[in-house]
């Protein structure tokens, strides 16, 4: 599973991500996790509103920050433990 975290830096990006290696962790979940920062790139991805997190190519959340609970449901769904 490659998962995308996309934002421009701000703490509400980084939250995002921690929740997303929180949620993974909590899973077990062996997933690529990277962090987008450029503006351009996230645009080419899709993403309108940051934070954003992108699953396999598919944004599955975006424009909030999404608890660990959330995205371990998002993860379990999409094929994850």
């Amino acid at each position: 599973m490659k998962i995308v975290v996309a934002g421009p830096g701000c703490p509400r990006c980084f939250a995002t991500e921690k929740n997303v290696k929180d949620a993974c962790a909590q899973l077990n979940l062996n997933a690529e996790i990277t962090h987008v920062f450029d503006v351009k790139e996230f645009i080419k991805l899709g993403v309108r509103m940051t934070p954003a997190v992108i699953v396999d190519g598919k944004i599955v959340v975006s424009g909030k920050i999404p608890s660990v609970e959330e995205l371990k449901e998002i993860f379990s769904n999409l094929g994850g433990k």
